[in-house]
C-alpha cells in the first residue's frame, strides 16, 4: 500500500469510453468510472479530469484522409467536449459534484477554461473535467494533460489505458514484451516507448510530474492508482529502471 496522493490529474483516453463498441461511447464503462472517481472524492482526493475524442474523431486520421492538419486537430477537440459532458453526466448521478472546463469558448454548456477556478473548485471537493484539448491545433490530449496537470499543481498524472502498463514492445504484436514496474523520462524519450507523445514527457520531466499508466478496464484500479499502490509503470525523474 502507497501513499495516496492529495491532487491527482486523471488522463481518459477516448477509446477507454468505448467498451466493446467499433466506435462511440458504451454508458456502462462511463458510469463505472463515474463511480470509481466517485469513491476517490470521498476519499477527500482532488482530482481533475482530461479525456481524449479518439473515440468520436481522431485529427491524424482525419489529416491522413486529405482533411486540413489544424481543421481535423478542432473537430476531434469538440469530440472531448461531447466525451467530457457525457463523463460528467455519470459523475453527477453518483453524486459528485462536477465541472466541465473547455480552451474552446463554449459558454452555454461549459465553463471557460481558468486555472485559479478550477484549483478552487478542486479544493471544494469538485471534480473538474478539461474539455477541448489545449485549445491548439497540433497538440494531442496527453500534452494538454502534462500542461493542466503543471498548472494545476498536480502530484501525478494517472494515465488510464487499455494496456496494464508500459513495455519494451507491443504486447499484442509481441507475447514476449517485457513490461516495466519503473522507468526515467529520459528512458523514455531514448527508446521512443509509447506512454505519452514526446513534448507530454517533457513537460513532466521538466515539471518534475510522475506519470503512472495503468490499465483503466481493471475494476478498482482508478482507486488503487491514486492511493499510490504500485499498479501499471510509473515514471520519474530519477529510479532504477525495472
Amino acid at each position: 500500500m502507497g501513499t495516496p496522493y492529495k491532487r491527482v490529474l486523471l488522463k481518459l483516453s477516448g477509446e477507454a469510453l468505448m467498451g466493446d463498441l467499433a466506435y462511440g461511447i458504451a454508458p456502462e464503462v462511463v458510469q463505472a468510472i463515474g463511480k470509481e472517481v466517485a469513491e476517490v472524492v470521498k476519499q477527500g482526493i482532488e482530482i481533475a479530469i482530461v479525456v481524449g475524442g479518439g473515440n468520436i474523431f481522431r485529427g491524424i486520421k482525419g489529416a491522413a484522409g486529405g482533411m486540413d492538419r489544424a481543421t481535423a486537430d478542432y473537430i476531434g477537440m469538440l469530440g472531448t467536449i461531447m466525451n467530457a459532458m457525457t463523463l460528467q453526466d455519470a459523475l453527477e448521478q453518483a453524486d459528485v459534484p462536477t465541472r466541465v472546463q473547455t480552451a474552446i469558448s463554449m459558454q452555454e454548456i461549459a465553463e471557460p477554461y481558468i486555472r485559479r477556478r478550477a484549483i478552487r473548485h478542486l479544493e471544494k471537493n469538485r471534480v473538474v473535467i478539461f474539455g477541448g484539448g489545449s485549445g491548439n491545433p497540433f497538440f494531442t490530449t496527453d500534452t494538454t494533460a502534462a500542461l493542466r496537470a503543471a498548472e494545476i499543481n498536480a502530484e501525478v498524472l494517472c494515465k488510464g489505458t487499455q494496456v496494464d502498463g508500459v513495455y519494451d514492445a507491443d504486447p499484442k504484436i509481441h507475447p514476449g514484451a517485457k513490461r516495466f514496474n519503473t522507468l526515467t523520462y529520459s528512458h523514455v524519450l531514448t527508446h521512443d516507448l509509447q506512454v505519452m507523445d514526446s513534448t507530454a514527457i517533457a513537460l513532466c520531466k521538466d515539471n518534475n510530474i510522475p506519470i503512472m499508466v495503468f490499465d483503466l478496464s481493471v475494476p478498482g484500479n482508478i482507486c488503487r492508482a491514486v492511493m499510490g499502490e504500485s499498479i501499471g509503470t510509473i515514471v520519474r525523474e530519477s529510479c532504477e529502471i525495472s
